[in-house]
């Protein structure tokens, strides 16, 4: 089985499902670029907890962890069956690199999941599971999390991680599109330090980005960044810009690729 890439996926809101823009367009060529997969991980900045948790549910429900939007919205589901050998699997692995690590049987797949999986396999035909965040992660544990996982890669195991390369909703604007200056100059910068594969500047954002408090007042949605930067192969993972654009004003839907195949799938 050829090796699976893995991305960093901005899930922005909830309406992405509903809304998919240009986001939502490219995840459908990305799609059409990967090989034949065996699963698909994602790490969700919607999911925390005590220690890393991994879900081994066999057939996960759909969880609507949000409230307030259209009714639409939660009548989606995603009927994804689950992975537990291979969560199994990456257990075993973080396990190996001192994380703690507990399993969970009843975990349903959180909108951080789902959502974007709704554009990137439409029919949830492949098999998807989860791996939470310890509350305590930072930026260097969590790309180190992402390396404990990255030999799942070999064996067909997509890697998500699934956030938003700005998040601040405090200054989200419903009636807005072209995106706001310092929104806009802190995904650039991120941008330019992806594409360098410059990780210790990723790592230390918070002192070296413009903006980063502002762009990111908590850093949950940062984080996933960084587990899937580390679970890419450096030197050999060519990394590649997914645009996505900005919506309601903050929030930059920009993602990333790494170890892409090229070419479209026969």
């Amino acid at each position: 089985m050829a090796i699976a890439p893995s991305l960093f996926i901005s899930h922005g809101a909830p309406t992405f499902a509903l809304e998919p823009g240009l986001l939502g367009a490219n995840l459908g060529t990305i799609a059409s670029r990967l090989p034949d997969l065996r699963g698909v991980l994602v790490v969700s900045a919607h999911w925390q907890s005590r220690g890393v948790r991994v879900m081994t549910t066999a057939a996960p429900e759909t969880v609507h962890d949000f409230g307030g939007f259209p009714r639409e919205l939660y009548r989606l589901q995603y009927p994804a069956p689950g992975a537990p050998e291979a969560a199994l699997e990456a257990g075993r692995l973080l396990a190996d690199q001192g994380f703690a690590v507990a399993e969970d049987a009843q975990r349903g797949l959180d909108h951080g999941a789902w959502v974007p999986m709704l554009h990137l396999f439409p029919d949830a035909r492949v098999p998807t599971f989860q791996v939470s965040m310890p509350y305590d992660l930072d930026t260097a544990s969590a790309w180190r999390l992402g390396r404990a996982l990255g030999p799942l890669r070999d064996s067909g195991i997509l890697i998500i991680g699934s956030g938003s390369l700005t998040h601040n909703l405090y200054e989200v604007r419903q009636d807005a599109s072209d995106g706001a200056p310092y929104a806009r100059e802190f995904a650039g910068w991120v941008r330019d330090a992806v594409l360098a594969r410059d990780t210790d500047r990723l790592i230390r954002y918070r002192r070296n980005a413009p903006h980063a408090e502002r762009a990111h007042p908590s850093e949950e949605h940062y984080l996933p960044l960084l587990v899937a930067l580390g679970a890419s192969a450096a030197g050999s993972d060519m990394p590649e810009v997914i645009e996505g654009g900005m919506t309601y004003e903050v929030l930059s839907m920009e993602s990333y690729a790494w170890g892409m195949p090229e070419g479209v799938r026969e």
